[in-house]
């Protein structure tokens, strides 16, 4: 997906680009420290595209870069007393996958998880009011109550309730099946729910 001359994102329209939102969000919700190459990975685009968007929120103040041999490191701008407001606007508009990834990854059970309803719509660009609540479904057999343990808090965070779903693998490949159709035909957003190994 190329990130060129892009419309203001329908998830919140005060941002620039989808990519600008969505890079702030993996800054200033990162658990470890991240680079530009890191967050075109992340990201999928090219690193010269999220190069630039970088140089430009580290001129705005919203960034701190520190050097570490040839690459620049990337953190929240913690003297900047816009950066916790910002960072809560993103995880609540543009967060909920990004959250559900980091409470889900790695947990036992879980073939693939997927956003889908309102939220993902706004996400992928569609027009439309604020999502009211978000749509997560889970193909697999995690234990239920691992993923209650796991998203314990995240309506609080994220301002919104989570509603889940589970689908075995079997009806999540089946054709007949009204709800996976449904759901299927409109847009989805994948979590990456890997464990990257730790370097």
């Amino acid at each position: 997906m190329r990130y060129m001359r892009t419309e203001a994102p329908a998830l919140v329209p005060i941002f620039r680009s989808a990519l600008q939102a969505r890079l702030l969000l993996h800054v200033l919700t990162a658990t470890k420290p991240v680079t530009a190459a890191d967050l075109a990975r992340l990201l999928d685009t090219p690193e010269p595209t999220v190069s630039r968007e970088v140089r430009r929120l580290l001129d705005a103040g919203f960034l701190a870069g520190e050097r570490v041999g040839r690459a620049v490191v990337l953190s929240p701008a913690t003297d900047n007393p816009a950066t916790a407001p910002l960072r809560q606007l993103l995880v609540v508009t543009y967060g909920p996958a990004r959250l559900l990834e980091q409470a889900l990854i790695g947990l036992d059970g879980i073939d693939t998880g997927y956003v889908h309803g309102s939220w993902a719509a706004r996400y992928h660009g569609e027009p439309g009011p604020p999502p009211g609540d978000i749509d997560l479904l889970l193909v697999g057999h995690p234990s239920r109550r691992a993923v209650d343990d796991a998203l314990a808090g995240i309506e609080t965070r994220l301002s919104r309730e989570v509603n889940v779903t589970y689908v075995t693998p079997e009806r999540w490949r089946g054709a007949a099946d009204p709800f996976v159709t449904q759901v299927r035909s409109r847009p989805l957003v994948e979590l990456d729910l890997v464990e990257e190994p730790t370097p």
